[in-house]
């Protein structure tokens, strides 16, 4: 009995190790697109204006933005280089758009899957004090490699007062199986103004 007893408690710690090994630990981590943390690549387009900068990410990603005509596109890769052959960096809105400075990286363990930015989206149907187009926000959840770099959510800051828990939820929920070109960005949440203004 002596044994069997032993056996039954061997087997039990570990079922309760092999539990802890398949349930993963998400956590979050931030790092900066402000321009004086990131490095500019050649010159400002003196026709357009456009500029490309590149940012340190995490676990040797970086994360690339290039702006031009008053938008951005943010891409993330091993090298500028890679990140600008990724969808990502054709994920352009018709309105004007800007990025905050703050990336927020979703990791399973040590291994980032998605990052959650907040966006800045003009909607020309209303005016500011000065004059120019109303700013409205909006948070995108982008998979990362392995796999294709891509949108895979939006979410409407004004419509959803916790965007930034159903952010998480999204990029935890499907980032990581999300096939780019294949699969629609899902509008999560309530949807609003600002999630309108993305389809083109």
């Amino acid at each position: 009995m002596k044994y069997l007893a032993f056996a039954t408690i061997i087997m039990a710690l570990a079922g309760a190790n092999a539990g802890q090994v398949g349930a993963e630990t998400i956590t979050s981590s931030y790092t900066s697109t402000a321009p004086k943390a990131c490095r500019m690549i050649g010159k400002p387009n003196e026709e357009g204006g456009s500029t490309t900068r590149v940012c340190p990410g995490k676990s040797g990603l970086v994360v690339l933005i290039n702006e031009g005509d008053l938008r951005e596109v943010v891409s993330v890769g091993r090298s500028h280089q890679a990140a600008a052959r990724e969808p990502a960096a054709q994920a352009w809105f018709g309105p004007f758009s800007s990025t905050g400075d703050t990336v927020e990286w979703r990791a399973a363990g040590s291994k980032p899957f998605a990052i959650i930015q907040r966006w800045q989206i003009a909607d020309n149907s209303e005016q500011d004090k000065r004059g120019g187009p109303v700013s409205r926000a909006m948070l995108a959840v982008t998979r990362l490699p392995p796999g294709e770099v891509c949108h895979v959510a939006y979410i409407d800051v004004a419509a959803n007062p916790d965007a930034n828990e159903l952010a998480r939820q999204a990029a935890d929920d499907f980032a990581r199986d999300f096939k780019c070109g294949a699969d629609q960005v899902k509008t999560v949440g309530q949807s609003g103004r600002t999630t309108a203004l993305t389809k083109r």
